[in-house]
Protein backbone atom coordinates (compact mmCIF):
# COMPACT_ATOMS: atom_id res chain seq x y z
CA UNK A 1 0.00 0.00 0.00
CA UNK A 2 0.89 3.74 -0.67
CA UNK A 3 2.71 5.51 2.10
CA UNK A 4 0.16 8.29 1.17
CA UNK A 5 -3.22 6.05 1.77
CA UNK A 6 -4.19 5.59 5.22
CA UNK A 7 -6.53 3.60 6.07
CA UNK A 8 -8.86 4.09 9.33
CA UNK A 9 -6.73 2.78 12.76
CA UNK A 10 -10.15 2.94 14.70
CA UNK A 11 -8.79 2.94 18.14
CA UNK A 12 -10.57 3.45 21.13
CA UNK A 13 -8.73 6.04 23.26
CA UNK A 14 -11.71 6.97 26.27
CA UNK A 15 -14.67 5.75 26.94
CA UNK A 16 -17.22 5.94 23.71
CA UNK A 17 -14.40 7.70 21.82
CA UNK A 18 -12.77 6.31 18.30
CA UNK A 19 -9.94 7.59 17.17
CA UNK A 20 -10.10 7.10 13.26
CA UNK A 21 -7.33 8.72 11.90
CA UNK A 22 -4.34 10.40 12.96
CA UNK A 23 -2.26 12.59 10.70
CA UNK A 24 0.47 14.65 12.29
CA UNK A 25 4.04 16.06 11.23
CA UNK A 26 5.53 12.60 13.13
CA UNK A 27 3.78 9.99 11.20
CA UNK A 28 3.28 11.82 8.04
CA UNK A 29 5.88 13.88 6.64
CA UNK A 30 3.77 16.70 6.17
CA UNK A 31 4.76 19.84 8.02
CA UNK A 32 1.91 22.52 7.79
CA UNK A 33 -1.16 19.86 7.70
CA UNK A 34 -2.45 17.83 10.25
CA UNK A 35 -6.07 15.99 10.41
CA UNK A 36 -8.21 13.78 12.96
CA UNK A 37 -11.11 11.87 12.79
CA UNK A 38 -13.43 11.15 15.70
CA UNK A 39 -16.37 9.31 16.42
CA UNK A 40 -17.98 10.10 19.85
CA UNK A 41 -21.06 8.21 21.67
CA UNK A 42 -24.10 9.79 23.11
CA UNK A 43 -22.46 11.73 26.22
CA UNK A 44 -18.92 10.94 25.47
CA UNK A 45 -16.28 13.67 25.65
CA UNK A 46 -12.92 13.95 23.46
CA UNK A 47 -10.41 16.93 25.17
CA UNK A 48 -7.66 18.55 23.63
CA UNK A 49 -5.46 21.37 24.03
CA UNK A 50 -3.50 23.26 21.16
CA UNK A 51 -0.15 24.57 20.64
CA UNK A 52 1.94 25.83 17.89
CA UNK A 53 -1.28 24.63 16.05
CA UNK A 54 -4.46 25.92 15.09
CA UNK A 55 -7.64 23.51 14.57
CA UNK A 56 -11.44 23.52 12.75
CA UNK A 57 -13.53 21.33 14.40
CA UNK A 58 -16.36 20.25 11.45
CA UNK A 59 -19.53 18.25 12.78
CA UNK A 60 -19.48 15.91 9.89
CA UNK A 61 -22.42 13.99 10.97
CA UNK A 62 -24.73 14.08 14.07
CA UNK A 63 -24.50 16.68 16.75
CA UNK A 64 -22.05 17.67 18.70
CA UNK A 65 -20.96 20.57 21.83
CA UNK A 66 -17.82 22.56 21.47
CA UNK A 67 -16.48 24.53 24.07
CA UNK A 68 -13.38 26.90 23.76
CA UNK A 69 -12.26 29.57 24.70
CA UNK A 70 -14.69 30.51 27.36
CA UNK A 71 -17.33 29.97 24.83
CA UNK A 72 -19.72 27.11 24.35
CA UNK A 73 -21.56 26.32 21.16
CA UNK A 74 -24.35 23.48 21.86
CA UNK A 75 -25.91 20.70 19.65
CA UNK A 76 -24.37 22.20 16.42
CA UNK A 77 -24.47 19.98 13.51
CA UNK A 78 -27.27 20.04 10.38
CA UNK A 79 -26.85 16.16 9.49
CA UNK A 80 -27.12 12.60 10.17
CA UNK A 81 -24.92 11.68 7.31
CA UNK A 82 -22.61 13.35 4.97
CA UNK A 83 -24.77 12.38 2.05
CA UNK A 84 -27.22 14.73 2.97
CA UNK A 85 -24.86 16.84 1.24
CA UNK A 86 -25.97 19.78 3.00
CA UNK A 87 -23.49 22.19 4.64
CA UNK A 88 -23.03 21.68 8.21
CA UNK A 89 -21.93 23.68 11.05
CA UNK A 90 -17.40 23.88 12.44
CA UNK A 91 -16.01 25.52 14.91
CA UNK A 92 -12.52 27.70 14.69
CA UNK A 93 -10.27 27.03 17.59
CA UNK A 94 -7.12 29.29 17.80
CA UNK A 95 -3.54 28.04 18.33
CA UNK A 96 -3.09 28.45 22.89
CA UNK A 97 -6.91 26.99 23.03
CA UNK A 98 -7.98 24.00 24.99
CA UNK A 99 -11.09 22.24 23.70
CA UNK A 100 -13.83 19.58 24.69
CA UNK A 101 -16.30 17.86 21.87
CA UNK A 102 -19.28 16.16 23.89
CA UNK A 103 -20.94 13.87 21.08
CA UNK A 104 -25.17 14.85 21.83
CA UNK A 105 -26.50 12.46 19.55
CA UNK A 106 -25.80 8.48 19.16
CA UNK A 107 -23.58 8.40 16.78
CA UNK A 108 -21.27 11.64 15.46
CA UNK A 109 -18.84 12.11 13.50
CA UNK A 110 -16.07 15.22 13.79
CA UNK A 111 -13.17 16.45 11.78
CA UNK A 112 -10.25 18.08 13.44
CA UNK A 113 -8.24 20.02 10.87
CA UNK A 114 -4.82 21.61 11.96
CA UNK A 115 -2.20 23.70 10.30
CA UNK A 116 0.44 25.22 11.85
CA UNK A 117 -0.15 28.81 13.77
CA UNK A 118 1.78 31.54 15.43
CA UNK A 119 -1.34 34.21 15.43
CA UNK A 120 -4.21 33.55 18.20
CA UNK A 121 -7.22 34.11 16.96
CA UNK A 122 -10.99 34.57 18.64
CA UNK A 123 -12.59 31.10 18.90
CA UNK A 124 -15.61 31.48 16.37
CA UNK A 125 -19.00 29.53 15.42
CA UNK A 126 -18.93 28.69 11.83
CA UNK A 127 -22.42 28.20 10.74
CA UNK A 128 -23.36 26.33 8.04
CA UNK A 129 -25.27 29.16 6.75
CA UNK A 130 -21.99 31.08 6.59
CA UNK A 131 -20.22 28.28 4.54
CA UNK A 132 -20.59 29.47 0.79
CA UNK A 133 -21.35 26.61 -1.87
CA UNK A 134 -20.73 26.39 -5.90
CA UNK A 135 -20.78 23.81 -8.64
CA UNK A 136 -17.26 23.40 -10.52
CA UNK A 137 -16.81 21.47 -13.95
CA UNK A 138 -18.61 19.86 -16.83
CA UNK A 139 -19.33 17.39 -18.64
CA UNK A 140 -17.57 14.29 -17.01
CA UNK A 141 -15.80 16.74 -14.30
CA UNK A 142 -18.49 18.15 -12.05
CA UNK A 143 -18.88 18.31 -8.18
CA UNK A 144 -20.53 20.65 -5.52
CA UNK A 145 -18.07 22.70 -3.06
CA UNK A 146 -18.72 23.45 0.59
CA UNK A 147 -16.25 26.17 1.54
CA UNK A 148 -15.98 26.18 5.08
CA UNK A 149 -12.51 28.31 5.40
CA UNK A 150 -11.40 29.30 2.45
CA UNK A 151 -8.44 31.20 1.51
CA UNK A 152 -10.01 34.72 1.94
CA UNK A 153 -11.34 33.97 5.42
CA UNK A 154 -9.94 36.08 8.02
CA UNK A 155 -10.95 33.79 10.52
CA UNK A 156 -7.81 30.80 10.13
CA UNK A 157 -4.78 32.21 10.58
CA UNK A 158 -3.39 29.83 7.62
CA UNK A 159 -5.76 26.89 7.43
CA UNK A 160 -7.83 26.20 4.62
CA UNK A 161 -10.77 23.82 4.86
CA UNK A 162 -13.39 22.45 2.13
CA UNK A 163 -15.96 19.51 1.32
CA UNK A 164 -16.22 18.53 -2.13
CA UNK A 165 -19.33 15.98 -3.55
CA UNK A 166 -18.57 14.30 -7.17
CA UNK A 167 -20.96 11.98 -8.71
CA UNK A 168 -20.24 8.69 -10.21
CA UNK A 169 -18.64 8.73 -13.32
CA UNK A 170 -16.94 12.05 -12.86
CA UNK A 171 -13.77 13.26 -11.69
CA UNK A 172 -12.66 15.77 -9.30
CA UNK A 173 -9.57 17.68 -8.58
CA UNK A 174 -9.60 17.45 -12.42
CA UNK A 175 -7.91 18.90 -14.46
CA UNK A 176 -5.40 17.88 -12.32
CA UNK A 177 -3.76 20.92 -10.90
CA UNK A 178 -0.89 21.19 -7.70
CA UNK A 179 0.17 23.88 -5.44
CA UNK A 180 3.66 22.88 -4.63
CA UNK A 181 5.71 25.84 -5.50
CA UNK A 182 6.16 28.62 -3.53
CA UNK A 183 5.27 31.37 -6.90
CA UNK A 184 3.21 33.72 -6.23
CA UNK A 185 1.22 35.43 -7.52
CA UNK A 186 1.41 32.41 -9.90
CA UNK A 187 1.28 29.23 -7.77
CA UNK A 188 1.21 28.81 -3.62
CA UNK A 189 2.85 25.73 -2.03
CA UNK A 190 0.33 24.06 0.08
CA UNK A 191 0.29 20.77 1.66
CA UNK A 192 -3.36 18.61 1.86
CA UNK A 193 -4.86 16.08 2.98
CA UNK A 194 -8.11 14.28 1.80
CA UNK A 195 -10.49 12.10 3.57
CA UNK A 196 -12.70 9.96 1.87
CA UNK A 197 -16.65 8.65 2.27
CA UNK A 198 -18.24 7.28 -0.40
CA UNK A 199 -21.82 5.80 -0.49
CA UNK A 200 -22.93 3.34 -0.73
CA UNK A 201 -19.98 1.99 1.89
CA UNK A 202 -18.70 -0.48 0.21
CA UNK A 203 -17.92 1.65 -2.59
CA UNK A 204 -14.10 2.68 -4.23
CA UNK A 205 -12.86 5.13 -5.91
CA UNK A 206 -9.09 6.06 -7.61
CA UNK A 207 -6.24 8.61 -6.38
CA UNK A 208 -3.12 9.28 -8.43
CA UNK A 209 -0.70 11.67 -6.85
CA UNK A 210 2.34 12.40 -9.16
CA UNK A 211 4.92 15.27 -9.82
CA UNK A 212 6.08 16.29 -13.57
CA UNK A 213 9.11 14.31 -12.90
CA UNK A 214 7.41 10.76 -12.10
CA UNK A 215 9.39 10.97 -9.04
CA UNK A 216 6.34 10.76 -7.00
CA UNK A 217 3.46 8.88 -8.97
CA UNK A 218 1.19 6.90 -6.81
CA UNK A 219 -1.91 5.95 -7.98
CA UNK A 220 -4.40 4.02 -4.87
CA UNK A 221 -7.79 2.63 -5.12
CA UNK A 222 -9.49 4.63 -1.70
CA UNK A 223 -11.74 3.42 0.31
CA UNK A 224 -14.69 4.34 2.93
CA UNK A 225 -12.85 6.43 5.55
CA UNK A 226 -9.73 6.32 3.94
CA UNK A 227 -7.07 9.30 3.84
CA UNK A 228 -5.14 10.47 0.99
CA UNK A 229 -1.88 12.53 1.70
CA UNK A 230 -0.63 15.39 -0.73
CA UNK A 231 2.78 16.21 0.30
CA UNK A 232 3.37 17.92 -3.51
CA UNK A 233 2.12 17.03 -7.21
CA UNK A 234 -0.98 16.60 -8.90
CA UNK A 235 -3.96 14.75 -7.33
CA UNK A 236 -6.64 14.00 -9.35
CA UNK A 237 -10.17 11.51 -8.34
CA UNK A 238 -11.98 9.39 -10.03
CA UNK A 239 -15.35 7.94 -9.24
CA UNK A 240 -16.85 4.87 -10.50
CA UNK A 241 -20.24 4.42 -11.79
CA UNK A 242 -23.11 4.06 -9.00
CA UNK A 243 -21.07 5.21 -6.53
CA UNK A 244 -20.86 8.79 -4.56
CA UNK A 245 -17.84 10.44 -3.72
CA UNK A 246 -17.47 12.70 -0.19
CA UNK A 247 -14.18 14.23 0.82
CA UNK A 248 -12.77 16.71 2.97
CA UNK A 249 -10.08 19.01 2.00
CA UNK A 250 -7.29 20.29 4.18
CA UNK A 251 -4.74 22.66 3.11
CA UNK A 252 -2.25 25.15 4.90
CA UNK A 253 1.12 26.70 3.64
CA UNK A 254 3.66 29.30 4.10
CA UNK A 255 0.76 31.09 2.79
CA UNK A 256 -2.90 31.00 2.83
CA UNK A 257 -3.73 31.33 -0.73
CA UNK A 258 -4.54 28.67 -3.18
CA UNK A 259 -3.19 29.01 -6.57
CA UNK A 260 -3.19 26.32 -8.18
CA UNK A 261 -1.38 24.99 -11.50
CA UNK A 262 -2.91 22.80 -14.24
CA UNK A 263 -0.82 19.93 -15.52
CA UNK A 264 -0.26 21.36 -19.32
CA UNK A 265 -0.91 17.85 -20.39
CA UNK A 266 -4.27 17.57 -19.47
CA UNK A 267 -5.17 21.86 -19.56
CA UNK A 268 -7.17 21.56 -23.02
CA UNK A 269 -9.72 19.75 -21.57
CA UNK A 270 -10.90 23.09 -19.96
CA UNK A 271 -11.23 24.33 -23.89
CA UNK A 272 -13.93 22.10 -24.51
CA UNK A 273 -17.01 23.99 -25.69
Amino acid sequence: MSKLQRKPQNTKIAAGVTLVQDINEANSGLEYVGFKMIDLKQGAIYEESLSGVECCAVALAGKISVSAGGKTFENIGTRASVFDKIPTDSVYIGTGESFTIKGETGDSRVALCYAKADKPLDVTLIKAEDNTTEDRGKYQNKRHVHNILPDDSKLADSLLVVEVYTDGGNFSSYPPHKHDVDNLPNESLLEESYYHEIDPGQGFLFQRVYTDDRTLDETMAIENRDVVLVPKGYHPVGVPDGYTSYYLNVMAGPTKIWKFHNDPDHEWILERE
